[in-house]
């Protein structure tokens, strides 16, 4: 359940207000275009429950680079 992510975040995390910002920029850099954005928040969730989200950065090969078309 995701509230158990929650609370397990908040062991590395005192306050929610920051855990809450952390994790939406990381769901952000995280998603991927055919994926459910729920899944992304969980996966995330999860990473912050076994790792402390102040001091992990997301390595660049974990990142997919996003395709961009340009104009014609």
């Amino acid at each position: 359940m995701r509230s158990e992510l929650i609370f397990g975040a908040l062991t590395h995390v005192s306050n929610r207000y920051q855990l809450c910002q952390l994790a939406s920029k990381a769901t952000r850099k995280l998603h991927k275009p055919n994926s459910r954005l729920q899944d992304t928040t969980n996966e995330v969730l999860y990473r912050f429950r076994t790792a402390n989200p102040g001091t992990a950065s997301v390595a660049e090969s974990d990142v997919q680079p996003v395709e961009q078309r340009r104009a014609a």
